[in-house]
């Protein structure tokens, strides 16, 4: 299969569970025609025993029904909620029990051979094990399943990707986030439609503007946290007061901080089809940034791929 950009490893936990996020990014990629084609004939829950079928019969609702959440915009956490209420809830315990089974799936049961093809086909993986179809699907991905289930060994984790406009936080964060197969976050979602317009203007953001802005991203950091679930978040936080409020004191948060020379920078904003930031305001970030002590500092000249792998190997992921 192809990698695809915005699809979470079946490991991925929202919520507890394993899988649901992977459900729910096929649906969102499917309707914005980003899905590549092998991947859709296993969308829906019309074939028993496929995982989308299989989790929409755990959680006790229609797979229909969680697309139109899903398509209305609603979040991850929003539609699990929404599972909880109308369907069938879920104990802790039973959540534990899904997930063993799921990430079993294909371990000396009657999808082994299932696997063994699918790996066949893919032309195989040299020197990988791969015992279950999970792990088939992250190496099939380009990701490394030890690192993408790492919730088994290690307390849940937010990555914060800092920096001015254009040093490409988002470029890097989702491919981190692919890269490990964990969810993804941009600033730019947690925005009031009131601020994009004044940025679109070319007119700064004052720290009235910011303060909504800050609050949504500490809230998504939070629950993020507070559910058991990792996670890749982007956002400029460019005075220290900005990062404490959004982190507030939170071990589960390694902030990495990227940089450049201005004028690299300003080449990478003018070079941006169809964003609200507009060049003529990097001075002003540049002003306001208060760089931090406590963060992982990258250069943004070197390529994304190296920059990935470093933040990958200062943090252990």
């Amino acid at each position: 299969m192809p990698k695809v950009s915005g699809l979470r490893s079946p490991y991925a936990l929202v919520g507890r569970l394993v899988y649901f996020g992977r459900m729910l990014d096929k649906i969102r990629l499917h309707a914005r025609g980003m899905l590549p084609e092998d991947y859709r004939e296993n969308l829906g829950d019309e074939t028993p025993g496929r995982f989308d079928a299989r989790c929409c019969t755990f959680l006790g609702v229609s797979y229909a029904a969680v697309k139109e959440r899903v398509l209305r915009g609603e979040s991850d956490a929003e539609v699990l909620a929404w599972a909880g209420a109308v369907g069938t809830p879920r104990s802790d315990d039973e959540r534990a029990v899904w997930n063993a089974f799921m990430m079993k799936r294909g371990w000396r049961d009657e999808s082994r051979t299932t696997i063994e093809r699918r790996v066949r086909e893919a032309g195989g993986f040299p020197g990988k094990v791969i015992e279950t179809m999970f792990d088939f699907i992250d190496f099939d991905e380009g990701r490394d399943p030890v690192a993408a289930k790492s919730w088994e060994l290690r307390p849940p984790l937010i990555v914060l990707i800092m920096g001015v406009a254009g040093t490409g936080k988002t470029t890097v964060g989702q491919a981190l986030a692919d890269s490990i197969g964990w969810d993804f976050r941009d600033a730019d979602d947690f925005h009031p439609p009131s601020n994009i317009a004044k940025m679109a203007a070319g007119q700064p953001l004052q720290d009235s503007d910011r303060d909504p802005w800050l609050a949504s991203i500490r809230v998504h950091i939070t629950a993020t946290l507070a559910r058991g679930e990792s996670g890749i978040v982007t956002c400029s936080a460019l005075k220290k007061s900005y990062r404490k409020f959004v982190i507030e004191h939170s071990r589960g948060v390694k902030l990495v901080h990227l940089h450049g020379s201005p004028e690299l920078i300003r080449q990478r904003i003018a070079a941006r089809k169809g964003h609200f930031m507009k060049p003529e305001m990097l001075d002003s970030q540049l002003m306001t940034l208060e760089s931090p002590t406590d963060a992982l500092m990258l250069d943004i000249a070197e390529p994304v791929p190296v920059l990935v792998a470093k933040i990958r190997e200062h943090f252990t992921l």
